[in-house]
């Protein structure tokens, strides 16, 4: 059975594959009236447009055409290569860009409403709003802060290769996730998940969320290893584990599974089959460009602020927020212009429009609405 053809999408939620996107045959989930004004809604890792389905029925019946895509590397869209040693540049972020500018051109849509972004989206709605404010008229950032394009020489630096022997010096040996994810053996860890895919989705996504009791979120003091160490360890791993490693110490109980209103089994197991069929390598594929200079283009726009009122969304208990040091801020006075404001939404976490969908959709109504 096609888990996207069960109950787990919800009623008013259309589906449909858009060729010739750049070079994408584009999975994209619909709601709302074609014509309307358009909002676009961009996924991150390890996600899938799926996880937008609690906010957009609630942004349609506001009156928005709403579309959210696999993106490139990602659950149905197909066209990209899924191979380790594929070329990266398709995954850079000014492709990326190309991608939902196609895309929108595929629709008919010559201006969008707004763009909207959460985790590894959040950079590419940050940098769509940069590059074409023409195209994309606000921007909403969800759970990763945009602290600015990059600096002029900086495209080549890794902060997270470069505090690698730092944190491979601690007492508890530990390396990053950004490094981890851009290895080799990374997709083939995941894709052999001991616990089964299924359960290392489960540990994984309740892990990062406001659930886990470790999720208490305060601001880092700086970028270095005693500091990072702090980070719960979905981001700032022990040495010698794989993610699926990682995660399984946190598994929740079956009680606890039972209970959690936010994620279905049904719904989870979207996710598990979806990546089943597609790997994680197109996802990390993103990760890698982090560690090669493919974004050096970028640094065009070294210094540029977004123009467009923009604003952010994140999980109160979300250490995505603060896993950057200084990202917040930097984001809140230098690399925005027109600034809409912070939302931290109470008890949840990383998977903030799916843990808090009415509040998430609020808070996006009332920036979406405002002057």
């Amino acid at each position: 059975m096609d888990p996207l053809s069960t109950q787990t999408l919800p009623a008013g939620i259309r589906a449909r594959m858009v060729p010739g996107i750049n070079g994408l045959t584009m999975h994209v989930l619909e709601a709302g009236d074609p014509g309307r004004p358009a909002l676009l809604l961009l996924h991150g890792f390890p996600e899938l447009a799926f996880s937008w389905r609690k906010v957009m029925l609630p942004l349609a019946e506001a009156g928005y055409h709403v579309i959210a895509p696999d993106q490139r590397g990602y659950g149905r869209t197909t066209g990209w290569d899924d191979a380790y040693d594929a070329e990266l540049r398709p995954f850079a972020l000014l492709n990326l860009i190309r991608d939902q500018l196609a895309l929108l051109g595929a629709l008919g849509i010559d201006r969008l409403h707004g763009v909207i972004g959460h985790d590894f989206g959040s950079p590419v709605a940050a940098h769509c709003a940069l590059v074409r404010p023409d195209v994309f008229s606000r921007v909403a950032l969800m759970s990763a802060p945009f602290a600015g394009p990059p600096a002029i020489g900086s495209s080549a630096r890794a902060p997270a290769r470069d505090i690698a022997a730092d944190l491979a010096a601690l007492p508890r040996p530990r390396k990053h996730y950004h490094w981890y994810y851009a290895t080799r053996p990374a997709n083939g860890d995941l894709m052999a998940s001991p616990q089964g895919l299924h359960a290392f989705f489960r540990a994984y996504y309740h892990h990062k969320s406001g659930d886990w009791a470790g999720n208490d979120v305060y601001p880092l003091k700086g970028w270095t290893a005693e500091e990072l160490a702090k980070l719960p360890t979905y981001y700032v791993m022990d040495a010698a584990e794989t993610m699926p490693q990682s995660v399984a110490h946190e598994m929740p109980s079956a009680d606890a599974i039972a209970a959690c209103g936010w994620m279905s089994e049904a719904e989870m197991a979207v996710y598990a089959q979806e990546y089943a069929r597609s790997g994680f390598q197109g996802g990390l594929n993103w990760y890698r460009t982090r560690f090669t200079g493919t974004n050096m283009e970028m640094e065009a726009f070294a210094g540029a602020r977004i123009r467009i009122p923009a604003c952010f969304i994140g999980g109160a208990r979300d250490w995505g927020v603060q896993q950057a040091p200084g990202a917040l801020a930097a984001m809140e006075t230098r690399a925005t212009a027109d600034w809409r404001g912070t939302h931290l939404v109470p008890g949840a976490g990383h998977w903030v429009q799916q843990e808090r969908a009415a509040e998430t959709a609020a808070l996006l109504l009332a920036f979406l609405a405002g002057g």
